[in-house]
């Protein structure tokens, strides 16, 4: 893996609600940078949501449309979602981790991965603009959730 990028946050709020918004596919276009649309395109086995689903997502990253694919290796709430790209311009694993902190949630995003063959030597500026990035997303998930309580 080229990059290996972790991001943390206190959130003034419980694990339990913070993983339920942040966990839940249907509110990725509304707190992460750049994802456009996310859609669930394969069920777990059991239905729903959950190891070995499958959402699509579409963002804008660096100026440049990308679609990838990411599955569900891992979905323990209210603790962790770990998934991996199956569908994507360049690997990719992601990890969600929310734990009980004094202040409410120490949230947690994590990404591996990035561009191989020439472009990893790019790899030092697609780190640091996934910081940023990841940095944004979890500012904006405690503003969207705090926003929801009236201003916590």
């Amino acid at each position: 893996m080229t990059i290996d990028v972790t991001v943390r946050r206190e959130i003034p709020l419980p694990p339990e609600q913070v993983a339920l918004y942040a966990m839940d596919w249907r509110h990725d276009a509304e707190w992460t940078q750049g994802i456009r649309t996310a859609e669930l395109t394969r069920p777990a086995e059991g239905g729903g949501f959950g190891a070995g689903a499958e959402v699509t997502r579409t963002a804008r990253f660096l100026g440049r449309r990308i679609d990838y694919v990411l599955r569900v290796a891992a979905y323990e709430p209210p603790r962790l979602l770990d998934m991996v790209s199956v569908a994507a311009p360049m690997p990719m694993h992601v990890t969600y981790s929310f734990e009980p902190h004094p202040r409410g949630t120490l949230a947690a995003i994590r990404v591996r991965g990035g561009p191989g063959g020439p472009l990893r030597l790019a790899a030092p500026l697609f780190a640091r603009q996934v910081r940023s990035s990841l940095t944004k997303d979890l500012r904006d998930l405690e503003r969207r959730l705090t926003e929801e309580q009236g201003g916590v």
